[in-house]
């Protein structure tokens, strides 16, 4: 279609983004990664139909802005429907302001922006349009026909203020880590009737705004906000041997299996272990040795399972955690020399290995070297059998709970990735329950690696063999070794 064509095409479906959906993207063809698609799921239909109807009726009465909310399982194209959004309102609307944003930057930037390149590339009206790493604009209008991709921070939430142009729209994937401050600040921007706000995620927060919207905030209560909520059982494309596993493993009744397939809030609250704010103020930190030195020196070694995971040795001495090194070693032998050579030079009080996979070939070798390592399984007991699930879970919980008593990380953006990452519940015990690797890799993008690293720090408790005292009067210090003083 000629590019006049395709504008006139496009006024036609200013208020019918189902049938722009239909139209922009070649379902059923040949060639095509769609070629065995023949269009949106059915809950996909029902939201763009009542996004379409109801801004239509706005715009006419001048009335309300749109606000639409999902909360569902995982896997249900969440990331799908928001680029259809996307791509209609960019597509049909002059010099739009979009702002998409997500619950992290790994999901923004892996997940939500990367389906919009997907569909873009798909569309037919792709030559319109530039997608850069952070930006998608009209090639003619640059600055004013634009969706902008912005990572949330409480400290820049001007950002999220908006310009009150007519035609604005926001997106929020992964809405419920959200921080009510950005959303307060959002609301600012909603105040012209063809304004649109769609908020989407797995409920993984009973409280907040995110919630609000299903409770004293929904429409149907008398509130501003259409609200769903998807099974993922009940969609085509979820997975359903990954759902059956899910629930197999959790059961139906766990508060993880009610936010990764029902669509519906945990009972206990809050499902992330680690917040968010908690690790930004330890990463970079810088610590005073004497808050540190007299403290076990401590190794956490993850060893890569599989070739697009990393290996990763960290250093720990009481409350400071540094010397993070990430290596992409195929060969486990050759590893184990970096893990000799690196016990050798620091000389650790205790070596913590992730024994399973790899680390077991690697652990027997390095005591043939003559060093005293642990192997650590975190499918086993924990130490704490009747409050921890496992011991992977054991020691993140008291990873989490070094972090929040001040604790100092190296300011490394995988480390800092990684520790908000993985969720807990309550099993039927009422013991703590850590989300699995698998499913916090399948969110991800890729393994916590370094995470992990740092939790095996914990794995035992470890004392000093070599301790240093340090007694500070007013004008000088004066060092003691326990040695000495115990050989006189």
């Amino acid at each position: 279609m000629s590019d006049k064509e395709l504008v006139e095409a496009y006024a036609d479906l200013i208020y019918d983004p189902l049938r722009f959906t239909y139209f922009q993207y070649p379902w059923g063809e040949e060639g095509t990664i769609l070629k065995e698609e023949d269009g949106p799921d059915v809950w996909q239909a029902e939201v763009l139909d009542y996004i379409g109807n109801a801004m239509r009726e706005s715009d006419k009465s001048h009335g309300k802005p749109t606000r639409v909310a999902i909360r569902s399982g995982h896997g249900i194209g969440k990331g799908c429907l928001s680029s259809f959004i996307i791509d209609w309102f960019k597509s049909t609307r002059p010099h739009p302001q979009i702002v998409v944003t997500a619950n992290t930057k790994p999901q923004l930037e892996t997940k939500t922006w990367r389906e919009l390149a997907k569909w873009q590339n798909l569309s037919k009206n792709k030559h319109w349009f530039k997608h850069t790493a952070t930006a998608n604009y009209h090639i003619s209008h640059e600055r004013t026909w634009r969706a902008n991709m912005l990572p949330w921070s409480k400290d820049k939430s001007e950002a999220f203020a908006g310009t009150h142009e007519k035609h604005v729209l926001f997106i929020y994937d992964e809405a419920s880590a959200i921080d009510n401050v950005i959303w307060e600040v959002t609301e600012g921007a909603m105040t012209e009737a063809g304004a649109l706000w769609v908020c989407l995620g797995n409920p993984t927060k009973n409280t907040g705004r995110f919630s609000d919207c299903f409770r004293k905030d929904n429409i149907d209560n008398g509130g501003r906000w259409k609200c769903w909520e998807i099974d993922s059982r009940t969609v085509k494309r979820t997975n359903k041997q990954e759902i059956e596993d899910l629930i197999k493993t959790y059961g139906l009744d766990s508060d993880f299996v009610r936010v990764r397939v029902l669509g519906k809030e945990p009972r206990a609250g809050a499902m992330q272990l680690i917040g968010d704010m908690i690790v930004q103020e330890a990463a970079g930190k810088v610590l005073p040795p004497q808050f540190f030195d007299h403290e076990a020196k401590i190794m956490g070694v993850d060893i890569a399972r599989s070739g697009d995971d990393q290996s990763v040795i960290i250093k720990r001495q009481g409350l400071a955690a540094f010397e993070l090194e990430k290596f992409s070693i195929p060969d486990s032998m050759q590893f184990v020399s970096v893990i000799s050579d690196r016990i050798k030079k620091w000389g650790p009080d205790a070596v913590f290995i992730d024994e399973v996979g790899m680390g077991g070939p690697c652990i027997d070798r390095l005591r043939e070297l003559g060093h005293e390592v642990f192997g650590v399984n975190g499918a086993k007991t924990a130490g704490d059998r009747q409050k921890y699930f496992n011991k992977r879970t054991e020691v993140w919980v008291l990873m989490r709970d070094w972090l929040e008593s001040g604790a100092a990380i190296p300011d490394d953006r995988d480390l800092k990735e990684d520790l908000p990452a993985p969720e807990y519940a309550f099993d039927t015990q009422d013991r703590w329950q850590l989300e699995r690797k698998i499913d916090v890799k399948a969110r991800l993008g890729r393994s916590p690696d370094c995470g992990d690293a740092l939790a095996l720090t914990f794995a035992e408790p470890v004392v000093a063999k070599h301790r240093r005292w340090r007694f500070q009067p007013e004008f000088a210090e004066m060092e003691y070794n326990i040695e000495d003083i115990m050989d006189r």
